[in-house]
């Protein structure tokens, strides 16, 4: 009974047996599929409404022409890939918890009081960058991608296509919007100094250019540079804050350290 009741509870036991690992991973999977499947079945009958509300920031570029069904199979698929991509949005709060809380176990006491921030940081930092895509990504990529094609072809606003990209761009940006949470964690946690980051700050700034050109599904330089700009300003806000809790917990000195010497304070501190 008692092994029941370890299974059933929020946060696993530190240390389990392998299959007991394998049994709550499965489990944790098994919430996020199931509330995933049952979210998007409600949804699947508001899609139409859905759909028009994810066009109408490209609306001016359809040029008063609605979007195009060109199989007799299409409008299934189509609104059974939006009810999922809306199923996994509205879930995205327990999938995160889901995957943090299987990883819980493994973090130690100073290091699970950051959980449940970070949750909600994750949460709010991809629907920030949902709702940032929605707002400005979406028409600026849709109406520089049509300007050029519109010299030379009739474009046929083929409904499968554009919410596919439209979609994709939705969860890169929401994606691209944790960049924040990494590099601070990566800092105050000391897996990467502070000083790394600062030091070697133009190799960062071509890989995250490297980044938003492979990232960006539509391939638009309008999308590239967006995102990048964005990403920019991101990675130097998270520093900043990184830099204000690593000197205000640890001191100037802190910026500096390597894990091993974060780790030798951690342990003088405890001791003490």
């Amino acid at each position: 009974m008692a092994k029941d009741n370890k299974h059933m509870s929020p946060i696993g036991p530190a240390r389990m047996p392998l299959m007991d690992h394998l049994q709550e991973l499965r489990r944790r999977l098994t919430i996020i599929v199931v509330s995933v499947v049952v979210t998007a079945l409600v949804i699947y009958f508001a899609t139409p409404t859905l759909i028009e509300f994810m066009i109408d920031p490209i609306r001016e570029s359809l040029q008063g022409n609605g979007l195009a069904i060109l199989g007799v199979l299409d409008g299934f698929t189509i609104r059974f890939k939006v009810a999922m991509f809306w199923g996994v949005i509205i879930c995205t709060p327990i999938i995160i918890w889901e995957v943090m809380a299987f990883f819980l176990p493994a973090l130690n006491e100073h290091e699970r009081k950051w959980v449940v921030p970070t949750v909600a940081a994750m949460v709010a930092l991809f629907f920030l960058g949902m709702v940032f895509c929605y707002i400005v990504i979406q028409q600026a990529a849709f109406g520089w991608l049509i300007d050029q094609s519109l010299e030379f072809a009739t474009i046929v606003p083929n409904a499968d296509d554009y919410l596919n990209i439209m979609m994709l761009l939705e969860v890169g940006f929401g994606f691209a919007f944790q960049l924040p949470l990494i590099i601070f964690y990566l800092s105050i946690l000391h897996i990467v100094p502070y000083s790394v980051f600062r030091s070697q700050w133009r190799y960062i700034y071509v890989g995250l250019m490297v980044v938003c050109a492979i990232v960006t599904p539509d391939a638009s330089p309008i999308t590239m540079i967006l995102m990048y700009v964005v990403l920019l300003a991101l990675y130097e806000v998270s520093l900043g804050i990184a830099r204000y809790v690593i000197t205000q917990r640890d001191g100037k000195a802190a910026l500096k350290w390597s894990r091993e010497e974060y780790a030798e304070h951690e342990a003088e501190s405890d001791s003490k």
